[in-house]
């Protein structure tokens, strides 16, 4: 279809938010709009730079005959900040304190708004990293890891404590719960991780880590390989922590029972914005 500019490039945007992280030959569009790829590229430099100036992400050029262009969806540093401000916010609400000092996160993850741009920040902290898979296990982490892996364009695995009928044959592990020291099982279909896969871990919630442990064990039965671990709040009260290496947007400090107190400061992700995003896509810090 031959259309004018403009409308390509309204066209085109729609198209390459709607498949991030996916490599789109330039020849593509220029058939899609029987414009010339010279055309095509001047396009795609005006869409490279409003998303940057907008800080919805960039666009990198693979050179070569199977080259082409890819999204690559990011938060700016500036909203990221602004958003974790917001979440510790949530997080402190008196009401949320239920008894024997758990948090009330459903609001939170069944907030659709809420949960995609926590999609898009480990989305973006991990935008330069190999992921060809998201991980996480029933049930509450299930959302965040949706979020993440559409912002990364990959399939997500739900490790589970029980056996379904529907997934075929499994493969279990027993691990320690790091808080309350109990032996568990966990366990994840046969079928759903390849051999080398790389794998991004999300959870919702970490004390001392031995879920996210226990998932790291699992996936050393499928030699698949930790590409990076993300949570959306972690504890800072475990006595030992049994992962060393992740990424957190919120640290829950202390929760005062009788005064029905929760305090919570920013996680180590915005220590590590900088490395992982600005850096490694060639921006300039802000």
């Amino acid at each position: 279809m031959k259309i004018k500019r403009s409308g390509r490039l309204v066209d085109m945007t729609h198209y390459l938010l709607q498949h991030p992280h996916e490599l789109v030959p330039l020849t593509y569009f220029a058939e899609r709009y029987e414009s010339a790829k010279s055309s095509i590229s001047e396009d795609l430099g005006i869409i490279k730079q409003t998303f940057e100036e907008s800080g919805v992400g960039t666009l990198l050029t693979v050179a070569g005959a199977a080259g082409g262009v890819k999204y690559i969806p990011t938060l700016g540093k500036e909203e990221a900040v602004s958003f974790i401000d917001e979440l510790c916010q949530l997080f402190t609400k008196p009401e949320r304190l239920l008894p024997g000092g758990y948090l009330y996160l459903t609001d939170i993850l069944g907030n659709p708004s809420l949960v995609n741009k926590i999609g898009l920040m480990f989305a973006s902290l991990f935008a330069t990293k190999k992921i060809d898979v998201v991980m996480t296990v029933a049930t509450k982490g299930i959302p965040l890891a949706y979020a993440v892996a559409s912002y990364l364009n990959v399939p997500v695995v739900i490790v589970r404590k029980d056996s379904k009928v529907t997934e075929g044959s499994t493969v279990s592990i027993n691990y320690v719960s790091g808080s309350s020291k109990r032996i568990q099982t966990m366990l994840l279909a046969r079928r759903s991780l390849e051999v080398g896969s790389n794998v991004l871990i999300i959870d919702d919630f970490m004390k001392a880590g031995g879920t996210i442990n226990g998932m790291v064990s699992l996936l050393e039965e499928f030699d698949a390989n930790v590409a990076g671990i993300g949570v959306l709040i972690e504890s800072d009260d475990a006595e030992e922590r049994l992962v060393e290496e992740y990424y957190s947007l919120v640290q829950l400090s202390e929760v005062k029972l009788k005064e029905k107190e929760i305090e919570v400061v920013s996680g180590n992700f915005i220590k590590h914005y900088d490395d992982m995003v600005v850096k490694n896509l060639g921006g300039e810090k802000e």
